[in-house]
């Protein structure tokens, strides 16, 4: 059986980590069909797991590392 995701959208400002309720960078599509989402820290703390039982992982954590306005292209 083929499942089709539909992409996902972007984590916001408003989206809670399910563990410790600071802001989501992780959202956790799981097999069974829900979603959990995590922050960088409860991420990175819970990923071998997560893998076990996850139809996706949307991680936005490059968000965290800010690029400077004057960054070369390779850079970004």
């Amino acid at each position: 059986m083929t499942t089709v995701l539909t992409p996902a959208s972007p984590l916001t400002a408003a989206d809670r980590c399910d563990r410790c309720g600071a802001q989501a960078y992780l959202r956790v599509v799981l097999l069974s069909g829900g979603e959990l989402l995590f922050c960088a820290h409860h991420g990175r703390k819970f990923e071998p797991e997560l893998k076990k039982i996850a139809a996706e992982i949307q991680d936005e954590t490059q968000r965290l590392t800010p690029v400077p306005a004057n960054a070369s292209e390779e850079e970004r």
